[in-house]
């Protein structure tokens, strides 16, 4: 991650749509944010392979290549379809790199669950307090990246998210929910 998209994605994770203006919104640009994710993916996979599980490892980079692309290929079909699809990969650089910041977020919300905790907050409902913060941010986050790199109407905005998260839950689950079904059917 080069200086620029450091910055802009920290301005991005302050809803300062200033951020927008440190990446690179090319074809390049998008496979430079993808490069990270695909490597971890990479070396979960060999490790799953020298643990002697293949089929698990095989499945794994199955998943992690839809979960990868389906984000992108939504979006740009609910941008082509709303006529945004000339500031199409100004966002999808932008969301790929903003995914960076939910590790950080979850860090700073386990702080808050400790001091919450620390304060007599029962732990059950800490961590609930923390997921749904975490929930409501990554959507906040998501909603604004639409809105302002697609330069589109909020409830547009909206609607992609929940769309593009809705396509690619579905598609990560559903080999899965087609194996549970199978299995209650023999």
């Amino acid at each position: 991650m080069n200086l620029s998209a450091v910055r802009g994605v920290t301005r991005l994770a302050r809803f300062d749509s200033s951020g927008l203006a440190g990446f690179d919104a090319s074809p390049q640009g998008l496979l430079n944010a993808l490069a990270p994710w695909i490597a971890f993916s990479l070396v979960a996979c060999v490790i799953m392979l020298v643990r002697g599980q293949p089929a698990q490892a095989l499945g794994d980079a199955l998943v992690s290549v839809v979960a990868l692309l389906t984000p992108p290929v939504t979006s740009h079909a609910l941008a082509s379809f709303w006529k945004r699809k000339p500031n199409w990969l100004r966002y999808a650089v932008a969301v790929v790199w903003c995914q960076w910041v939910m590790p950080v977020a979850l860090l700073v919300a386990l702080t808050g669950s400790f001091v919450m905790m620390g304060a007599g907050v029962p732990e059950r409902t800490a961590e609930r307090i923390v997921m749904l913060a975490l929930l409501v941010y990554a959507l906040a986050l998501n909603i604004f990246l639409a809105r302002r790199a697609l330069d589109m109407a909020w409830w547009k905005a909206v609607l992609l998210v929940l769309a593009v998260n809705f396509v690619t839950g579905t598609a990560v689950l559903a080999p899965r929910l087609i194996e549970i079904a199978q299995e209650l059917g023999a």
